[in-house]
């Protein structure tokens, strides 16, 4: 007997022992060459026994061989599908770390990605807070830049209107000094020398009217009438100056005693009329200038803009007038009945043009629907609708072109039969009876029927 091959990579067990002496089947059951007798019947009985023992014994090995087998493919199907679920189950679990990982690396990247936009608009905002805290800075430094120029700006005018003030003051003084002895001799009498006061009351009176002048400025009066008077006075005192020294003394002396009487009260009257031009906001030769020729400049550049607003519009009304010409030519080269029906109605209604509201009243006259609609694109569009419910609902666009227009049937059976049937006659039984529903539902409806419906 021969050793048992391997099953599934495993050594066959040993088969179970054999009781007796073994022998095929064919071998037990074949007969003994020696010749039969009739002396001999237990023998062959007995060997008849051994025959089906042995072949029950067989069969039950192959049967236990069988099991054996089924239980080895059994167990190695139940080893395979463990594997199998072990196998899936670790795939399971490295698809489920690996998403876990992803996950984990987006939530991480998106910490960071807001961490660092958290970052940014905090150094953004600090940044224009810092931009905000210099440009505050820059303003205060120059608004106290500013301050302190316009300070010492008016410092300096105070200092030079101070300065003016006192010079001329010194500068009177200087002239009445010179002017008065020259008026006082030709005023003195040895007989009446009162009459020597008379120069004093000349000038004394030339500067209480300048002071008078002075008030009036600073009250915001009229100040030309006491300027004159100062005038006045002033070329009084120079003209008996000029006389007496030209009488009593030499030339030089009568003209600069003359000069002196007008000098000092004009140099005066040229500081209190630069306080009124001041007070007034008097321009002045140069700032004048400037405005004139900015005032010019704002002309010019106003002169253009209304030059360029109506060339723009120029420009705009031909393209319209171009665009409606064309759009004119073309509707009457595509739809000529209809632009024959829209002159005709704008001819009706008084319109010089063919307006929209009349090309659209035209054009639903001749083509029955509205302006950019046809009989052509509705159709199309109707197809266009039927293959898209066919496509939809999965049926073909004949089946669905004959449900969209699908007719009640007859309810009367045809009485002949061709193109050119008759229509059928009614008789009693023809038609099934409606049910009292029905009837009562079209008993209602025909009454509830507008006269201008029937």
């Amino acid at each position: 007997m021969t050793a048992s091959p391997k099953v599934n990579g495993h050594a066959r067990p040993p088969a179970p022992p054999v009781l007796g002496d073994w022998q095929p089947i064919e071998a037990a059951t074949a007969p003994e060459p020696t010749a039969p007798t009739t002396d001999n019947p237990p023998a062959d009985s007995e060997l008849v026994a051994q025959a089906k023992a042995e072949a029950i014994r067989a069969q039950a090995w192959a049967d236990s061989e069988k099991q054996r087998i089924a239980a080895e493919a059994e167990k190695e199907a139940a080893l395979q599908l463990a594997a199998a679920e072990a196998d899936a189950i670790r795939v399971k679990a490295e698809e489920e770390a690996r998403k876990t990982r992803l996950a984990n690396d987006r939530a991480q990247r998106k910490a960071a990605e807001e961490q660092a936009a958290s970052d940014a608009r905090i150094a953004e905002h600090q940044r224009r807070r810092a931009a905000a805290d210099r440009a505050r800075r820059d303003e205060e430094r120059q608004a106290q830049e500013q301050q302190a120029a316009e300070t010492a700006a008016a410092d300096e005018i105070q200092d030079a209107d101070d300065k003016w003030r006192s010079y001329a003051i010194r500068f009177a003084v200087v002239c009445g000094i010179v002017s008065l002895p020259v008026q006082m001799s030709f005023f003195w009498n040895p007989h009446a020398p009162w009459m020597a006061a008379a120069p004093i009351m000349l000038e004394g009176a030339a500067w209480v009217v300048h002071r008078g002048a002075r008030a009036a400025a600073v009250s915001k009066r009229p100040v030309w009438h006491y300027r004159a008077i100062v005038w006045l006075l002033a070329l009084v005192a120079a003209g008996v100056n000029l006389y007496h020294g030209l009488h009593s003394f030499d030339p030089g002396t009568a003209v600069a005693t003359a000069f002196a009487s007008i000098a000092g009260p004009g140099v005066w009257d040229l500081h209190e009329h630069g306080r009124i031009r001041k007070r007034d906001g008097a321009l002045t030769r140069r700032e004048r200038k400037a405005a004139a020729k900015a005032a010019k400049e704002e002309a010019r550049q106003k002169a253009a803009e209304e030059t360029r607003k109506r060339s723009d519009k120029e420009a705009a009304d031909k393209a319209a007038a171009d665009a409606a010409e064309r759009l004119a030519g073309a509707r009457a080269e595509e739809f000529p009945e209809v632009w024959e029906e829209a002159e005709r109605i704008a001819a009706a209604v008084g319109e010089v043009t063919v307006t929209e509201a009349v090309w659209a009243r035209a054009y639903r006259n001749i083509q029955g629907c509205e302006p950019g609609e046809s009989i052509e694109s509705i159709t199309a569009r109707r197809k266009a609708e039927a293959r898209v419910e066919s496509a939809l609902s999965g049926t073909p666009v004949a089946t669905v072109s004959k449900t969209m227009n699908a007719q009640r049937a007859n309810q009367m059976p045809r009485t002949q039969r061709g193109p050119a049937r008759k229509p059928p006659k009614r008789q009693a039984g023809d038609t099934q009876k409606y049910v009292q529903a029905a009837r009562r539902q079209a008993s209602i409806a025909a009454k509830n029927i507008r006269p201008s419906d029937n």
